[in-house]
């Protein structure tokens, strides 16, 4: 029998705040153990929360990015479980009344779009981490009480690649819009997977499994790889699927029961009664609707088709928010947006890998790439050239054609300059040359490229490549 995946992602994300969710204790990560602590966020008796009105804002303006409907009213209610990570032995949250809902993601995944619908987007707290030694166990209570958004999709992703385009689509989302930095290694984003199988062709659900707490998008496609694959094994050899939670083992490559899945009562939700509920007015969301962003697909299609971008170039530059906010910034004075896009990605983006770095710091005004261009396009250096007038511009911020006068890099169009350095190219290599005449237009280049190595790079190439040809015919 053939089977189809079903599956549904709870993803956790720390917000982008300075201070925790309910205290004055810095959102930091790095700190030594247990320094950003104080007796809210370590649960203590007699404390009283306030909620952190930025982590509200982010939390709207996720709605906004995601679609989401926002509703007149939120509320915070207390989820009770007890673990040595949860000082106050319940975790405050939203569970029947969040802020954001019924939204959707749309994303480039096989080859076309897909669309998930988001269940909701609500707000909680995170809890500390664990530390595991050889005799005992430590707990960490930094990160308790940190800002954390869990968006949760409808069953709508169909397969592991999916999933792994639908992680990637929603950080890109997240990080340009400033709702978080998303980085995996500082634990800012955590997935949890609910995943089951039926026949194909099936519209009822089968018995969902969850996966907890993957930390990597490619440990989450792994993941669902190889659970498809044993619940596949265990329905064809005539066992049932039990309805659990299970662990990732990252280095056996495999998934382990931990628990059988808990339901809505077992946590025993209610109102927090320490918070109001959470009524914004218009002119709030007003302030957080004036900070939605362009999103990145939709930025990737209006560079392709305001610009005439490759597919590959547009999506670079949508990806990476500061490369594209250059580029667009001189665009459109640019005679060739393809030409300078390629500048952009190959060059400017390679030189700030290399060196570390930020584009905010790059000495030379965004102008001087399109000085820099027109050198080339008017003849007056060769593309060669500009690239060594390029890292000349990146290191000193010097203009591009007080460069080429200091260091005497004017292209030479002279054919009277010209024409001993392509009989010195031609004299030296009668191989070349015969094999041209043969008919093996490839020979030219080689050609090409001599004389341009005895011009040190100076020489006009397409007048050189005219010259070249009518010696050798």
């Amino acid at each position: 029998m053939e089977y189809e995946v079903v599956i549904g992602l709870e993803t956790h994300v720390q917000l982008r705040t300075r201070s925790k969710m309910w205290c004055g204790c810095a959102n930091e990560f790095g700190a030594p153990p247990n320094a950003n602590v104080c007796p809210v966020c370590l649960g203590l008796p007699g404390v009283l929360p306030v909620a952190n009105e930025e982590a509200l804002r982010l939390t709207v303006l996720t709605g906004f990015l995601l679609h989401c409907a926002v509703p007149e009213l939120a509320k915070f209610d207390r989820k009770n479980y007890f673990y040595p990570d949860m000082p106050k032995n319940y975790q405050i949250t939203q569970y029947d009344r969040p802020s954001t809902a019924n939204g959707w993601v749309e994303f480039e995944t096989g080859g076309g779009r897909a669309r998930v619908r988001i269940a909701r987007a609500h707000l909680e707290e995170d809890v500390g981490k664990n530390f595991h030694y050889d005799r005992y166990s430590g707990v960490d209570f930094n990160r308790a009480g940190v800002p954390l958004l869990e968006i949760v999709t409808e069953p709508d992703l169909r397969s592991a690649e999916m999933v792994y385009d639908y992680l990637n689509a929603l950080k890109d989302i997240l990080r340009q819009g400033g709702i978080s930095d998303c980085d995996m290694e500082k634990g800012m984003v955590r997935c949890d997977v609910n995943v089951s199988i039926r026949p194909a062709g099936a519209s009822e659900l089968g018995r969902k499994v969850e996966i907890k707490n993957m930390n990597s998008f490619s440990g989450v496609r792994k993941a669902l790889e190889y659970e498809y694959a044993r619940q596949v094994e265990v329905l064809c050899g005539g066992g049932q699927l039990a309805q659990e939670t299970r662990r990732w083992d990252d280095a056996a490559e495999i998934t382990e029961s931990m628990r059988t899945k808990e339901q809505a009562h077992d946590y025993r939700y209610f109102p927090e009664p320490d918070l109001m509920p959470f009524a914004p007015t218009d002119a709030w969301l007003g302030e957080v609707q004036a900070r939605v962003i362009e999103l990145p697909l939709a930025r990737k299609e209006r560079l392709m088709r305001q610009y005439g971008l490759p597919a590959a170039d547009a999506e670079t530059l949508a990806g990476d928010a500061a490369l594209g906010a250059f580029f667009e910034g001189i665009a459109p004075r640019a005679k060739q947006p393809r030409i300078l896009a390629n500048w952009v990605i190959n060059n400017l983006r390679a030189r700030l890998a290399e060196t570390s770095t930020s584009i905010q710091a790059v000495k030379f005004p965004p102008a001087a790439m399109l000085e820099l261009l027109e050198l080339v396009d008017t003849g007056r250096i060769s593309g060669r050239i500009a690239q060594e007038v390029f890292a000349e511009m990146f290191a000193t911020g010097d203009a591009p054609e007080h460069i080429v006068a200091r260091k005497g890099l004017v292209q030479v169009s002279d054919a009277a300059a010209l024409e001993p350095l392509c009989d010195a190219a031609i004299a030296a290599h009668p191989r070349t040359v015969a094999d041209y005449r043969a008919g093996k237009t490839a020979a030219l280049n080689f050609l090409k490229g001599q004389v341009m190595k005895l011009s040190h790079g100076k020489a006009n190439p397409n007048l050189v490549g005219e010259m070249l040809q009518r010696k050798l015919q």
